[in-house]
């Protein structure tokens, strides 16, 4: 039976998500859908890579996925498929689709939207319920949609590096505020070279070892260590990190605008690693 994910910024407050399941059910002979999440933060790309990079690669090969994060950036002309990895992918030309897959895709094509049709998030269900179905019944990737497609590409939010220091970004924010920064074990290992190391955030919070559970510091107190995922997490057992300390998630949007005001909240949106 064919597997299909939906990730999605629509939030569970209205009837939208529902709507988008029962057409995907209506459209889409004898599928399993399977919600990763529908709440991540509207407009925040590397939020939204950060849990479909790390979601969609745990699926079996030949699953489906259908990315539904800001699809109404631009007034669109077409959807994208995408194939990589073994892995079908559906989401608007925004830029994130490389985000997530932190490369161009290995196959990519464009679903044209009808000019005559309102563009929202049904209409959009519609033409991905298509697609899928193509691909379920045997149809390759260049048969299902325009394979000239020239696509947006944005790179993935990489931590800053210095000789002796790496800077990452705070890309998410957990449900017990345990904070996410995308530095990862293997970037952490090359730049630290076996030197001792502070991990220092809010000017001048420090830790300078790396756990391996919560359980490894007392109650209350703070600790770093690399989540199931591998990235960098800073957490207080049974506490909350991100309430406590006042660390908030990155904004592209405040790091465009150069005011000092969102300045100084950049000091609340990254963490710095320290090598001697």
């Amino acid at each position: 039976m064919p597997l299909l994910t939906i990730t999605s910024d629509i939030g569970q407050q209205d009837f939208l998500v529902g709507a988008v399941k029962g057409q995907l059910l209506q459209l889409i002979n004898n599928i399993t859908i399977v919600d990763i999440t529908h709440e991540l933060s509207p407009f925040n790309y590397p939020q939204a890579a950060y849990v479909c990079r790390n979601a969609l690669k745990n699926f079996p090969s030949g699953s489906m996925h259908l990315v539904m994060v800001n699809l109404f950036e631009e007034r669109p002309e077409h959807m994208l498929l995408a194939e990589h990895n073994g892995q079908i992918i559906g989401c608007a030309d925004n830029g994130l689709l490389t985000m997530i897959l932190e490369e161009v895709p290995q196959k990519v094509v464009a679903l044209e939207l009808d000019k005559n049709q309102q563009k929202n998030t049904l209409y959009c269900t519609t033409v991905f319920s298509r697609a899928f179905n193509e691909i379920i019944s045997g149809k390759k990737l260049e048969e299902v949609g325009d394979a000239s497609v020239s696509i947006r590409v944005k790179n993935p939010l990489r931590p800053l590096l210095g000789n002796n220091w790496i800077e990452g970004q705070i890309i998410f924010i957990d449900n017990f505020e345990n904070v996410i920064v995308n530095i990862t074990k293997e970037e952490f290992e090359e730049q630290r070279k076996g030197r001792s190391f502070k991990v220092v955030f809010k000017r001048d919070e420090v830790i300078d070892k790396i756990s391996e559970t919560y359980a490894d510091v007392h109650e209350g107190e703070k600790l770093a260590l690399f989540n199931s995922a591998g990235y960098l997490e800073i957490a207080i057992n049974k506490g909350n990190a991100a309430g406590l300390f006042g660390l908030q998630g990155f904004s592209e949007k405040q790091q465009q605008n150069q005011s000092q005001y969102n300045s100084n909240r950049l000091f609340y949106q990254t963490v710095k690693v320290y090598f001697e």
